[in-house]
């Protein structure tokens, strides 16, 4: 795996646990979070690693499809009490950098210096759009490897480390020879990990992780573009990490819209998380360990 140089001097970051991680045998499996709390609910399950979902944060936050509508404060806004109060490495979402060079420097920067263990960057025209709907456009070559040079670059001048993730769409614009030519491309560039988004069939997925040098990423969004396999499939096509974008948010929405029925009808809600669990969870403690006297 390329590593950035400011990775051998730093002993317990997120950066380098999840890089620790890319050398153990077992896949690294990421359901994505959304905001702090989904992200505690993560770590509390055993999971060594999550990835801020850009669809799922901004509809959460914002109630807005991922169509390029936020620009890079608002992503680190939504990013900093995630990574404030998540212990395990947590992967960000760049999108294209939001910028040229400069942009991409500066907003890489802020991303590492705020905790995140990776940041991803991708090749899409601004404003991007989910991978896996339509009328998705992605820059030309060159700039797309300028991106990641830049990005590598940016993280190198790092004090802290920092590992990137190099994103492509040009599956679907271009072809797969293409994605996996920017794929490869981006790993020269220095990119720690890759993810060629929305391969087609499992003939594609096979390749992928065949061709790339470094650590490969799945998307399994359900009903998406890509055939949905499990971890331990997608690891013995050589996959070491595969992400899970909606899963967490789709399964909330519907537990909500469940709930919000029952209301609705006079009936008390079931499937819930109790006080007493929600309470510890969030770190409440008895009013005296505040060395706080409320009496008259």
């Amino acid at each position: 795996m390329i590593q950035s140089p400011s990775l051998k001097s730093a002993q317990s970051s997120g950066a380098v646990r999840l890089a620790a991680l890319l050398q153990e045998p077992d896949i690294i499996q990421m359901p994505c979070c959304f905001d702090a709390f989904s992200a505690m609910l993560i770590e509390r399950a055993g999971f060594e690693a999550t990835f801020i979902s850009g669809f799922a944060s901004i509809a959460a936050r914002y109630a807005l499809p991922d169509m390029g509508l936020i620009d890079g404060t608002a992503a680190l806004e939504i990013a900093r009490p995630i990574l404030e109060h998540t212990g395990i490495p947590v992967l960000t979402d760049l999108d294209t950098g939001y910028g040229g060079a400069i942009n991409i420097r500066h907003t890489l920067q802020q991303f590492a210096r705020a905790g995140a263990a990776a940041v991803m960057i991708e090749d899409q025209v601004w404003p991007k759009r989910c991978g896996h709907v339509a009328g998705k456009r992605v820059v030309p070559r060159r700039e797309a490897i300028s991106r990641l040079r830049a990005a590598a670059a940016a993280r190198d001048e790092l004090g802290e480390p920092l590992l990137i993730l190099a994103r492509t769409d040009a599956r679907e614009t271009d072809g797969l020879d293409e994605a996996l030519y920017r794929a490869q491309a981006f790993a020269e560039c220095g990119a720690d990990m890759v993810f060629v988004e929305a391969p087609r069939d499992l003939s594609e997925l096979k390749q992928i992780p065949k061709r790339v040098p470094v650590p490969c990423m799945a998307n399994m969004l359900e009903e998406g573009v890509t055939p949905f396999l499990d971890s331990a499939q997608l690891q013995d096509l050589g996959y070491k990490l595969v992400a899970y974008p909606l899963t967490l948010l789709s399964a909330g929405a519907a537990a909500i819209v469940e709930a919000l029925s029952s209301l609705k009808a006079g009936r008390e809600v079931e499937r819930r998380m109790s006080f007493e669990e929600m309470k510890t969870l969030l770190g409440f403690v008895p009013l005296g360990e505040w060395g706080a006297d409320f009496s008259d």
